[in-house]
């Protein structure tokens, strides 16, 4: 597939993070906030939460009164201690700033390789592949990888398939990509050029 990159810039030229953000912790926690919901969702409640909240803050929460902000997002008990921890940690160890660092942010709870691939790619420029439903979900339909692949296994295949220098910029294409056409109900495949491609051959 030699001209993926090439028919992603066609489907999608602009692509960009859509969690709101201003300041580093704010995405690491948007990040982990996301799980198993939706960005816009995530977005909501997280206007509330750094409204009221900074890093310092959050570290000093009691979790009921984060529970009562984070609810629309789900499984807020669980989310509401790691917001809660991930605040004491980045403040105890880093004065509240994120790190670059891989093997940090995978210690802190709820930050796993797909959540960390998030955080580096957008606030470092580290070149990343984060695999969430909708990558893997186009990657499955386009045949990049296997129906019984697991997310690291389809993030190694992407990275093979696709330059080093638009391992970032791809993953946002293709979470927008699976967002908007490639949906997981009622994909929109008269929009789809890749499928337009393999038409032609």
């Amino acid at each position: 597939m030699n001209n993926f990159n090439d028919i992603l810039d066609k489907m999608i030229p602009n692509p960009r993070c859509e969690l709101n953000y201003n300041k580093d912790y704010e995405l690491l926690i948007a990040v982990v906030l996301s799980a198993q919901t939706t960005d816009k969702r995530v977005n909501m409640v997280t206007k509330d939460l750094f409204n009221k909240y900074d890093i310092y803050t959050l570290a000093q929460a009691q979790e009921k009164d984060i529970i009562d902000i984070i609810r629309p997002v789900g499984t807020f008990k669980r989310k509401s201690y790691y917001i809660i921890e991930i605040a004491k940690r980045l403040v105890a160890d880093y004065k509240g700033i994120v790190p670059n660092d891989r093997k940090y942010l995978e210690s802190l709870p709820g930050v796993g390789r797909k959540s960390a691939n998030v955080v580096l790619s957008n606030l470092f420029d580290v070149p990343a592949i984060a695999v969430d439903t909708h990558v893997t979900r186009v990657s499955k339909r386009l045949g990049i990888a296997k129906e019984n692949d697991d997310v690291y296994t389809i993030e190694k295949k992407l990275m093979k398939l696709i330059p080093k220098d638009k391992w970032s910029r791809s993953h946002h294409q293709m979470v927008l990509f699976g967002r908007y056409i490639c949906k997981s109900r009622n994909p929109m495949c008269d929009r789809c050029l890749f499928l337009e491609c393999k038409n032609r051959k």
